[in-house]
């Protein structure tokens, strides 16, 4: 890792710490308020930790975009955890075969950047 990744990982680290301590929950509720900032911080221990030992140049940068994408959309809606996709049930597929493979992977395909990790770690 380069030393300015370093910096730019460290000050994603710091900005998400900063974001959590000044963290308000949207319906205003004190309880509400601390789970929702303990989420954040977990989260982010959770997902720096597991990505420490990355040293690929292209995951590290995937892994800062998704990073950089939580935070944003978690600001703009001012809701902490990752915002759900909604795709169409696999419902209609055979419980095996290539219609079933199909479908996993076009879900795979259109998973949104902000989303890549969260299945991992929950």
């Amino acid at each position: 890792m380069t030393p300015a990744t370093r910096q730019k990982v460290l000050g994603l680290y710091r900005k998400i710490f900063q974001i959590a301590k000044k963290w308000q929950s949207a319906s205003g509720q004190t309880e509400e308020t601390i789970k929702e900032k303990e989420y954040i911080k977990n989260e982010a221990r959770t997902l720096f930790r597991k990505n420490k030992h990355v040293t690929d140049p292209k995951l590290i940068e995937q892994c800062i975009e998704e990073c950089e994408a939580r935070i944003e959309i978690g600001l703009h809606y001012n809701i902490p955890y990752p915002r759900p996709i909604h795709l169409p049930p696999m419902g209609l597929a055979h419980k095996q075969g290539r219609t079933l493979r199909h479908q996993e992977k076009l879900r795979k395909i259109s998973k949104p950047i902000y989303l890549k990790s969260h299945d991992e770690v929950s």
